[in-house]
Order: structure tokens, then C-alpha cells, then sequence
């Protein structure tokens, strides 16, 4: 087990930022409130392209450092191509593993043996075993709610499925696919996907556009459910009242569309309102505050380029009719999983939230003020790991998990 501590000191200077976007900022854009101790932004590269933010504070918001000391531990190595991290009731936490299997560890980082019971997933590239998440019942039902890679001889997509944790722990139980992102397509890209329960037991889940140039259109149209947020039942049943359940032609699950690649999906825990990490091209990683029948815009409109340096559409980053993400970063973060805290050990991260970087290769803390980024810090840089997961801990811990198989526990200084 690698340990060690780390130790913020308090910064008393204040900096001015400028965005390069200062003479854009309209009247009903108005300058944000910063944190207590701005600092210049994180992001310290050149951009990879020339786009303009549609308002002040859109990208390269003030840093911001956090001030309460914190450990950071890694209590377990060797997991296989983790994807997921969430907590039990009993906090303890569940780890899905690309190829299949399920694990659950311990708070001080022991590992149960494989769990399995799925069926066959699509593993290659970025497919595979996916989310997790807990029934709001699992006390008593132990039933458990999975995203995943399904192959069939058309193709694949992105399904949902449940079963119960047997009483040992070593199977899921009576597995069964409640619902199908279609349609099929033969790829293993861009999938989604997270899956939250919302206060009424009823489950979001983001999906992607699957990639490919032929795909990304379906973003786009209700009548696929690539690049979507659905929102259903246990059953996989749409939720009465959806905002698309009486349009002609869509599919009735739908809930917002024009998105990418989300790999990231949490509720605030005060207002409610549902939050998207989502996976742009070469720049225009977002996050999207997400409403009902809202059209997030790719890939009419984004931020990024293509990763061959070439246009995306017409090249534009705004249209009416299209929503604008209220963050984004240019060069990209490739945000997977995220989490709002919401324990009382550090109150100065309170609310705020936090998203595992990829190829950034670091741990992203949004400070949110009224629905706007109001600072960035960047945690973790020097392990050099791609944070694929990071949940909050029912002991009011942050705990994350790396491609690398490692997982990591981040806490207040007792």
C-alpha cells in the first residue's frame, strides 16, 4: 500500500483572471462570484482551437486551491480494467471490472475474489462490464443495476440490466436486461455510460453516439437512443411524463439528447438537478446541466475539433435551439466518472464536484456557485494515473479508480 500525505497552505493572493473573453460578456451573462482564494486558471497550455466561450467563466475559470489538509492513500492495487466505484449501505464498495466480473472492497482496501453471473459483454476498446448501481432497496432486495457493452450478431449497444447479489457474494443472481439502447451498431466505441437513481427510485442513464461519422447523426434524431439521457423504470419502462412521450416517431424514454460520449452522471445533492460529464472530440469536453427535452447540441455545435485538426460540421459553437454547456475545456480533460460531495468532513468541497481525467491524467474539483463553474482545482497530478471512477464514501471519504487497476482513498487529516 502507497501512502502518503498531502498538505495545502492557505493562498492570500488574489488574482484577476481574464478568459480572453471579457469584451464577450453580455447582460445576461453576468460576472460570476469567485471563490474566497482565486488564482489563475488551471490550464496552462494553448487551446486547440480559436473558438470564443459563449460567456465569461465557460472555461479557464479561476483556480482554486483546497486549504484542509487531506490524505490520499491507495488501499488496493490489481483490480482488472476497473470502470466503476460506488458504496454500499454497509459502506462498503462495489467495483466493476471490464472483462465481467464485480468487485466489492473494504473501506481499508481488501478485495473480494471476482463476482460473476453477467452475461457475455462487449470488452474490446470501450466496452465492457460498465456502471453500477446500488437498488434504493438493496438492504433488503439486494438487487443491483448495471450498464454494459452487449454484442449480438448485428452489432452491439448499450444495455441496462439487474440481478441479485446472492447471500455470499460470490454471484449475481437471475440476470436479465431490462432495457436496450438500439440500435445495434458493430463498433466498441462510445457507449456512455452511468446510470443514477433519482429520489423516486427511477433510473437516468447516458448513452453515447457510438463514434462513427455514420452514428453521430443519431444523436440528433429522437428516434435512436445514441447520444441520449434516458430516463426509466426499474423495468425499464419509460417514465410517465416525459418530455418526448407524445412526439410522433421518438422514442419515449428520452429524456435530453445531443450528446457524445457521457461517461459521467451524478445529482446534486441539494437542488436535484441532474449533472453530465461528457467526452468531447480533440477540445470541447463539457458539463452539462441537464434538463427535460433539451438538445445538447453535437454534433451541429461544439467546442472541439476533429482529432485530424479538421472541422466538425459547419464549425460552429452556438445555434439557437441548441444548449450551451456551462463548462468546458480546450485542451480536454476526457472526463469519465464524477461525484458531488456531499459529506460534512470537508466543507469547503461541499457540494462541489469532482471528475476522474483520463488522458489528463488527474482528478478535477469544480467549485459550482448558482449553476455556474466558479473555480477549478486540479487533484492528484503527480500519480500519473487515468481516473476512471471516483465516488463519495458513506465514511466521507472521496475513493477513485485508475485504468491501472489501482484504488485510491481520499480523506480529511484526522
Amino acid at each position: 500500500m502507497i501512502y502518503f500525505k498531502i498538505t495545502t497552505l492557505f493562498l492570500f493572493t488574489f488574482v484577476l483572471l481574464s478568459t480572453g473573453c471579457d469584451e464577450q460578456k453580455t447582460k445576461d451573462q453576468p460576472e460570476q462570484e469567485s471563490p474566497s482564494a482565486a488564482l489563475p486558471p488551471v490550464e496552462t497550455e494553448a487551446p486547440n482551437t480559436g473558438f470564443e466561450p459563449a460567456f465569461v467563466g465557460q472555461t479557464r475559470i479561476a483556480g482554486v486551491t483546497t486549504t484542509t489538509p487531506y490524505d490520499v492513500q491507495v488501499i488496493a492495487e490489481g483490480l482488472s480494467s476497473p470502470w466503476s466505484v460506488t458504496s454500499l449501505p454497509d459502506g462498503r464498495l462495489l467495483i466493476t471490472q471490464k472483462a465481467g466480473s464485480l468487485r466489492i472492497a473494504t473501506t481499508t482496501g481488501t478485495l473480494s475474489d471476482p463476482i460473476t453471473g453477467f452475461p457475455d459483454v462487449d470488452d474490446r476498446s470501450q466496452g465492457g462490464l460498465l456502471d453500477v448501481a446500488p437498488a434504493p432497496d438493496f438492504t433488503t432486495s439486494r438487487v443491483l443495476y448495471f450498464t454494459f457493452a452487449e454484442s449480438a450478431p448485428q452489432g452491439s449497444l448499450t444495455a441496462v440490466g439487474k440481478g441479485r447479489l446472492s447471500d455470499d457474494e460470490k454471484k449475481v443472481e437471475d440476470f436479465r436486461v431490462i432495457y436496450r439502447a438500439v440500435p445495434y451498431y458493430d463498433n466498441s466505441m462510445h457507449f456512455g455510460s452511468r446510470i443514477v437513481f433519482d429520489k423516486n427510485g427511477n433510473i437516468f442513464v447516458s448513452t453515447g453516439e457510438r463514434s462513427d461519422r455514420a452514428t453521430r447523426p443519431n444523436a440528433q434524431k429522437l428516434n435512436t437512443a445514441h447520444g441520449k439521457v434516458v430516463y426509466i423504470t426499474t423495468e425499464g419502462q419509460p417514465v410517465t411524463g416525459n418530455p418526448f412521450m407524445e412526439t410522433d416517431g421518438a422514442l419515449p424514454e428520452i429524456y435530453s439528447y445531443g450528446h457524445r460520449n457521457p461517461q459521467g452522471l451524478d445529482i446534486h445533492p441539494e437542488t436535484g438537478d441532474l449533472w453530465m460529464s461528457e467526452m468531447g472530440p480533440r477540445g470541447g469536453d463539457e458539463v452539462n446541466l441537464i434538463k427535460p427535452g433539451i438538445n445538447y447540441g453535437w454534433p451541429t455545435i461544439t467546442y472541439g475539433i476533429e482529432y485530424n485538426g479538421d472541422i466538425i460540421g459547419d464549425g460552429i459553437t452556438q445555434k439557437e435551439g441548441m444548449e450551451q454547456p456551462v463548462y468546458y475545456w480546450d485542451p480536454v480533460l476526457s472526463p469519465s466518472g464524477m461525484t458531488f460531495y456531499t459529506a460534512e468532513d470537508m466543507p469547503e468541497w461541499k457540494h462541489n464536484l469532482f471528475i476522474g481525467g483520463l488522458s489528463s491524467k488527474h482528478i478535477a474539483r469544480l467549485v459550482i456557485k448558482d449553476n455556474k463553474v466558479v473555480g477549478e482545482e486540479r487533484l492528484l497530478e503527480s500519480e500519473g494515473q487515468r481516473f476512471r471512477d471516483i465516488g463519495t464514501g458513506n465514511d466521507g471519504a472521496l475513493y477513485a479508480v485508475t485504468d491501472a487497476g489501482r484504488l485510491y482513498r481520499i480523506a480529511k487529516v484526522e
